[in-house]
């Protein structure tokens, strides 16, 4: 995993049978909401919902849920699986189905009505979960049943989703007293609130923040049609004459390894690093220091030390001390590396009579010559081989080989912006699978990075079907020019696919264990194994075609490729660990060591971890640090890594037992794929691989082996 991406993984609250639910009787008849939708697998009529549906959907939603949970909770008969867990894990599903399509808007194509609206509904979404998890006559009836679960003669999915309930109740604070509940509550809808407005903020910031050029001159190295398009994108903001670059989520941009003016690229780093802590009500430092607090706090209302202490407890990884140990042991080989990278752009530089130390804004720049000079090669040279349509055929490809699915793509159902593409998924044998979904461009309301969500989650309970989507941010081309990856995008586009598999593959009874949910720290592993299918040699020659002759990459190209595939890998390691190593950091304090000035702390804590290199930054700073600070990945990020472990092994165990085989997918998707979260995670994996994971191939992928 070399860039690192978001993951919009689905609540656990499931998305419920659409065919079961009967319609609202309080919520008006003309809202698409107040019916399930007839459209297959229950997929939604996007083209009849309105920003006006929301709210009152949403409010009837949570009625309907409370009362189906009071009525569980309140049940004079004896708490039985079928009348309690079974119960639960059929209510909800107006809110659920709800819930689905406004996340996927929020994130995809929002507007100020639907943002205003995301704002208030936060705190009220946390009371509605804490009147649920904390309800003391539901968890009295969970509780009896786990403490007689060996008894239950339960299968051993029922069984462990008794288990799983229990869990869940008892960390949402179901065993603490009356009056901790109450300022579990009121953190709990402090901190939703504060999520939403970060998350907001950065969305805020990324527009207005865009990087403004005033001449011509100072955009030399990059292509002309980059230029027009700035161009264009200043006159449509009135700023007519002038060149306008919107910037990206991560800490570097894109236009870093074209500019050759190094002013230029030094504005654009420090405007980028700025976002968040220049002032304005776009600034995110006190939501940090808000958030750093109540975060801790909370954990330490429910026993444990510290925010992370309390994440980690439910991952694979179980400790702060086994994070720690992970990402240090891989620091100093990472910065070793990146040490001996920037000497080699050094004498780049020094070479041309620079003047300068190579500093963060040079390394894009730069990094592309010295590939160059080792590998005789540019990277721009690939991307003609690499068009949007023929990447997503040959993950297609893939797909077909390990299990013999075919997709197709589909028309009739609406979608909420032109661009995106809906496809049907067959088994081999004609039986339809799932429905997925393809949103590949940038938009200025669509959130930064890529991610997989599910608008239905599969349930054999419901008689649900998936429909699952992926969201990319890739530039969209002017009209009648072709979409152009990189081979990072290529990577990415395979990443969020093999997320994919995980929805569409899911075989589950229960919607709590659906697909994606599993510990945060094994979500990555199918995501990362699907990015081996990329390199791999009939996948890349089903794929890698000149977007103009149809001609294959040539073989002295793909040698390069190839010869170059661990370059700038000590970069790439070092700004991810940077990055980590500051989650890591802000949510292993206690309540009372929370700092006062944001950038002091992230500076001492990067120099305390040996990871306060200049020319590589942490791939995020804390202030636009959407993982961390938005929900979602709070003393998470260190996931991407732990689970790449997971991979790089997995990864070999395809490799010994000949790679691109079906017998091969269909172990996977039957012993990971399908599984969801029906068992313990290590387990899971220890009994495909049939042994634990070791690090060995992890550190070979990523060349930290050699002093």
């Amino acid at each position: 995993m070399n860039r690192p991406r978001m993951l919009l993984i689905a609540a656990s609250v499931a998305v419920a049978n659409l065919a079961w639910a009967a319609p609202s009787a309080s919520l008006d008849a003309a809202n698409p909401f107040a019916k399930p939708s007839t459209l297959q697998y229950g997929y939604p009529a996007f083209d009849k919902i309105k920003n006006e549906h929301f709210a009152p959907a949403f409010a009837e939603g949570m009625r309907q849920h409370a009362a189906e949970v009071e009525a569980i909770a309140n049940n004079k008969a004896a708490p039985t699986f079928e009348n309690t867990i079974v119960a639960m894990e059929r209510s909800g599903q107006l809110l659920t189905r709800v819930q689905a399509v406004f996340q996927t808007l929020i994130g995809s194509y929002t507007n100020d009505q639907l943002q205003a609206l995301d704002k208030e509904l936060a705190p009220k979404l946390a009371a509605h979960a804490d009147s649920i998890r904390l309800n003391p006559k539901l968890y009295a009836r969970i509780k009896a049943l786990y403490d007689k679960r060996n008894s239950l003669k339960l299968d051993a999915e029922s069984a462990y989703l008794v288990e799983r309930y229990h869990k869940d109740f008892v960390r949402a604070g179901a065993q603490l007293s009356e009056a901790d509940k109450a300022k579990l509550k009121a953190m709990n809808s402090q901190l939703a609130a504060l999520q939403t407005q970060f998350s907001q903020n950065v969305l805020k910031e990324v527009n207005a923040s865009a990087f403004v050029v005033d001449t011509r001159e100072e955009l030399a190295g990059l292509p002309e049609k980059a230029i027009a398009a700035a161009a264009l994108e200043a006159k449509k903001r009135g700023l007519e004459g002038k060149f306008v670059f919107p910037v990206v989520n991560t800490t570097q941009q894109p236009l870093m390894s074209t500019l050759s003016n190094r002013g230029t690229r030094e504005k654009l780093l420090s405007l980028s690093m700025a976002r968040g802590a220049r002032g304005g009500e776009f600034d995110n430092r006190e939501v940090v220091l808000k958030l750093a607090k109540l975060r801790a706090e909370r954990a330490e209302l429910l026993g444990f030390e510290s925010h992370a202490a309390y994440s980690l407890a439910d991952q694979t990884a179980k400790t702060t001390g086994a994070v720690n140990k992970l990402l240090s042991d891989l620091t100093v080989p990472a910065v070793r590396n990146a040490g001996k990278e920037a000497a080699e752009i050094q004498q780049v530089i020094d070479a041309e009579k620079g003047g300068f130390k190579v500093a963060a804004s040079d390394w894009n720049y730069y990094s592309d010559k010295v590939r160059a000079a080792k590998y005789a090669f540019d990277a721009n040279e690939l991307k003609p081989y690499f068009e949007f349509n023929n990447v997503l055929n040959g993950a297609f490809f893939a797909a077909n080989q390990l299990w013999g699915i075919t997709f197709k793509e589909r028309k009739d159902l609406p979608v909420y912006d032109p661009d995106v593409r809906v496809y049907d998924i067959f088994e081999e044998n004609g039986t339809h699978l799932a429905i997925f979904v393809v949103d590949p461009y940038a938009r200025a309301n669509k959130r930064g990075g890529a991610w997989m969500s599910a608008l239905v989650t599969q349930s054999k309970l419901l008689g649900n079907k998936p429909v699952i989507t992926n969201n990319l941010n890739l530039v969209k081309p002017a009209a009648g020019e072709p979409t152009l990856l990189t081979w990072d995008e290529v990577r990415t586009t395979f990443h969020e696919f093999g997320h994919g598999t995980h929805g569409w593959f899911s075989n589950v009874k229960y919607p709590r264990f659906s697909g994606t949910s599993v510990p945060r720290d094994y979500v990555e592993l199918p995501s990362q194994v699907y990015e081996m299918w990329m390199a791999w040699p009939e996948v890349l020659a089903n794929y890698a075609k000149h977007y103009q002759t149809g001609a294959p990459m040539p073989k002295e190209l793909l040698d390069k490729l190839r010869a170059s595939q661990r370059f700038n890998e000590g970069y790439r390691t070092t700004e991810y660990l940077a990055a980590a190593v500051l989650d890591q950091k802000w949510h292993q304090l206690g309540s009372k060591a929370i700092p006062s000035d944001v950038k002091s702390f992230e500076a001492q804590a990067l120099k305390e971890a040996g990871l306060d290199f200049g020319p590589v930054p942490p791939r995020y700073s804390t202030t636009y640090f959407s993982h961390a600070f938005a929900g979602g990945y709070s003393a998470g990020y260190y996931s991407y890594l732990w689970a790449e472990r997971l991979d790089a092994d997995a990864g070999e165990w395809f490799k010994e037992n000949g790679g691109l085989l079906r017998k091969n997918g269909e172990r996977f998707r039957q012993m990971v794929l399908s599984k969801g979260g029906t068992m313990d995670a290590v387990e899971m994996y220890r009994s495909f691989r049939g042994r634990d994971p070791e690090i060995g191939p992890l550190l070979e992928r990523r060349g930290l082996t050699a002093e």
